[in-house]
């Protein structure tokens, strides 16, 4: 992680928003206005305890004065959500990265149909609001394990046509294949959520035959392990250095050794923040923010989490 463009930020507001979920709110002490942020995005928190973690914004625009995100304090947390549930408190100083987008709005489209399981209703939150202010109704799948854990219903009931899904009530899943078989064939389909609802999404977009410009998804945690299996090396092009990635290791650790400052936050694929251009060679991608065709090309690798099925990468650092 590079410091120099942190933002040092306060906590000004703790709102519970459903069953383990706060809403935390950020503002530059001084007042003044935060980076833009297109709908879709998210900010990192740099925390006290060493760790960064990513959140979805709730709100998206060009003058912002506060950042909202949502945070879960997950059972099976590595320290991220606790950490932020436990110590955090009004009128701390956070240092945050700024607004990345990997998942974001086509805002031209003619029809947006949303799904949004859990957390990830906040980035579908937000694009929600976002179509709102452009004249937009867009359909909303929201779904939940029970009604303790609804969040920010009242928002997507006023930016869209929304529709509610609680399992428990219901005594299945979200019945995603339909909803979407259901969709306008010109419809762009979004879905955040946990990862059995990220790969129903898929599978179903699939077999219903939808073009894959038209499907966006994004993913709090790895969709797939790193790749760790090592024995290749690297060429840094503007670094002119060539290094070995040992087995075990990752091309992010190799290349932070030798002692290149490269951008890093999350470390497993998700953030997008250690994206880097390649230059030669076959990437073994293993991030959850490329698309397969941006795969295919192999044009740019996440660092953090892929490696290599050449003998060696040439890689833009």
């Amino acid at each position: 992680m590079e410091r120099g463009d942190l933002l040092k930020l306060r906590l000004v507001g703790i709102e519970y928003a459903g069953k383990d979920t706060n809403l935390y709110t950020f503002a530059d002490p001084a007042g003044g206005i935060l980076p833009a942020a297109d709908a879709g995005a998210h900010i990192s928190l740099e925390l006290p305890n060493g760790l960064s973690r990513q959140y979805s914004l709730v709100h998206a625009g060009t003058q912002l004065g506060k950042y909202v995100v949502g945070v879960k304090r997950a059972p099976d947390s590595r320290g991220g959500s606790i950490f932020i549930h436990d110590k955090l408190r009004v009128g701390d100083i956070v240092d945050v990265a700024p607004p990345l987008n990997n998942f974001p709005l086509v805002e031209d489209a003619a029809h947006s149909v949303l799904f949004a399981g859990g957390i990830g209703t906040t980035p579908i939150c937000c694009m929600a609001d976002r179509l709102s202010h452009l004249g937009k109704k867009p359909k909303i799948y929201a779904a939940f394990r029970n009604r303790e854990e609804q969040l920010l219903g009242p928002q997507l009931e006023q930016y869209g046509h929304a529709t509610f899904h609680f399992d428990d009530e219901a005594g299945h899943v979200l019945p995603i294949a339909d909803l979407i078989a259901a969709s306008p064939r010109d419809a762009h389909l979004y879905c955040c959520g946990p990862l059995p609802m990220i790969d129903a999404f898929l599978e179903a977009t699939r077999a219903d035959g939808r073009a894959e410009e038209c499907i966006h998804v994004e993913y709090f945690e790895a969709a797939e392990e790193s790749a760790t299996v090592g024995g290749y090396s690297v060429v840094l092009a503007r670094s002119g250095l060539t290094l070995q990635v040992p087995p075990g290791s990752s091309i992010l650790n190799v290349v932070q050794a030798a002692g290149v400052t490269v951008s890093a936050r999350c470390e497993e694929g998700v953030c997008g923040a250690c994206e880097t251009r390649v230059i030669e060679g076959i990437p073994d991608h293993r991030d959850s923010i490329l698309s397969p065709k941006e795969r295919k090309a192999n044009e740019t690798m996440m660092i953090c989490c892929s490696g290599a099925l050449s003998d060696h990468l040439v890689l833009d650092l």
